[in-house]
């Protein structure tokens, strides 16, 4: 009589779904340390740190339209702001020391849809860091991917 078949978990499925998918992506280990920024690679990390600087103004512009809303998403805020830290050290021409951006064009409406319009915002930089995880390389397209995915969990929080 055979052995009965172990079932399969969807913890099981993930991990290997994981794992196959950095293999595919080449995130493996590169003992000779990470490829070298080209000058158009730097020029798109900073435009997506721009993007993102774009997203904690548009957090705190949000929190001065609507007090609420602003202490309602104040650890979204948070986290977009490590994601801006995090984004500034992977770029080679950024700096941590950058003035505070000003607010987003057109700002958030005034005694208008606040949530809507900051749901907006993060959506649009979202879109704009994952349309450029395909422009980078390494860890610095894991990490945009990842900041991307990390708006889209905002996004959805904002609906």
């Amino acid at each position: 009589m055979p052995p009965s078949p172990v079932p399969f978990s969807r913890r099981a499925l993930l991990a290997a779904s994981a794992g196959l998918a950095l293999a595919v992506a080449g995130c493996t280990a590169d003992p000779g340390g990470a490829p070298a920024v080209t000058t158009e690679e730097a020029d798109r990390l900073a435009g997506q740190v721009a993007a993102q600087e774009a997203v904690v103004a548009a957090y705190a512009a949000a929190a001065a339209a609507d007090p609420a809303l602003g202490a309602a998403v104040a650890e979204l805020a948070r986290q977009a702001d490590d994601q801006l830290a995090a984004l500034r050290a992977a770029a080679p021409s950024s700096s941590s020391s950058s003035a505070a951006p000003s607010s987003p064009p057109g700002g958030p409406p005034a005694g208008g849809d606040v949530r809507g319009w900051l749901r907006d915002q993060v959506s649009a930089a979202a879109g704009s860091h994952a349309g450029a995880c395909a422009e980078q390389a390494g860890a610095r397209a894991a990490l945009l991917g990842s900041v991307a995915a990390g708006l889209r969990g905002h996004e959805a929080v904002l609906a």
